[in-house]
């Protein structure tokens, strides 16, 4: 694969699983990323972090009410590395006026993405379609973060995902379809596994055999034009290595709405990337130029 010109990391996070904002920026140069999304994960009183409390800064530990990824870390880190980083921002949409906070953010501190998006909500409940209608009049796209309520289980019947964000693929598409002006960014694990026809069935939260045909994310992206997708974690990284021909092929088709992204450290996905076939015009676009299609660099 051809050598991006330019490395933009769309889906990355402040002072999480054990490094401040100086680890982060040092990991960045270490893999020759240009700048990066800076995403938070807004819990407070309504939202409770569950297994990944030891993934969050330990300055909040001991708190009432843990804040999770708050904005306060990433104008931070943008205050000490402007050109650095992009400001994201999502409030809880259950918060009172959420989507006047999210005008609040982008109009004060401008933030220029709405993410991460990850909460104990349908994506289609109307306080979720408020906000993101008032992202896609901010011209913010908005990073969402899906893992289903049900897993099948060893006998095929449905087993209950306490830790589950967003609800199912057809919570997805009815909010691409009540909002067609909002750019979404899929990611997560809910959003991955149904690149393979198999989704219904596969009873691992990170499915790894062959695509199969029928993946619902096929018809999703080839009915609604608002939705993206970024590469980010081991669900993208996983659904890709799965099946590397198919991996091939979907990119190239969806090459002008996905992005490059890692929503953690290292060097993972590029290492993958790299065995991949890909035409040159192609690499440029999901390393960096879709990115800047949605959000101008930093200045």
């Amino acid at each position: 694969m051809p050598v991006p010109t330019k490395i933009v990391d769309t889906h990355q996070h402040a002072n999480w699983c054990g490094r401040d904002t100086a680890g982060l920026v040092a990991d960045l140069r270490e893999h020759h990323v240009t700048y990066a999304w800076l995403l938070t994960w807004c819990l407070g009183p309504t939202e409770e972090p569950g297994r990944h409390l030891h993934y969050f800064n330990p300055a909040y530990y001991g708190s009432a009410v843990h804040p999770g990824m708050p904005l306060s870390d990433i104008i931070d880190a943008k205050a000490r590395y402007p050109r650095d980083f992009i400001v994201g921002y999502c409030p809880h949409p259950t918060w009172p006026d959420a989507p006047k906070l999210l005008e609040a953010a982008h109009a004060t501190h401008g933030a220029r993405v709405c993410g991460e998006w990850k909460y104990r909500l349908p994506f289609d409940d109307p306080r979720c379609l408020e906000l993101f209608r008032v992202a896609g009049s901010l011209k913010m796209p908005v990073v969402l973060h899906l893992d289903v309520p049900y897993l099948p289980d060893a006998h095929g019947r449905p087993a209950y995902q306490p830790e589950w964000y967003g609800g199912t693929v057809g919570n997805l598409e009815r909010a691409l379809r009540a909002c067609p002006d909002t750019v979404f960014i899929g990611h997560a694990p809910g959003f991955w596994r149904e690149i393979s026809g198999d989704a219904a069935t596969e009873p691992k939260q990170y499915p790894d055999g062959p695509i199969t045909p029928g993946g619902k994310l096929h018809q999703l992206f080839a009915d609604y034009p608002n939705l993206w997708a970024d590469l980010s974690a081991e669900s993208g990284r996983t659904a890709l290595a799965r099946d590397p021909a198919h991996a091939v092929e979907f990119i190239t088709r969806h090459a002008d709405r996905l992005l490059f992204g890692r929503d953690f450290y290292g060097g993972k996905l590029p290492a993958l990337l790299q065995t991949l076939p890909l035409a040159p015009d192609v690499v440029e676009k999901i390393y960096w130029q879709n990115a800047e299609r949605l959000v101008p660099p930093p200045s």
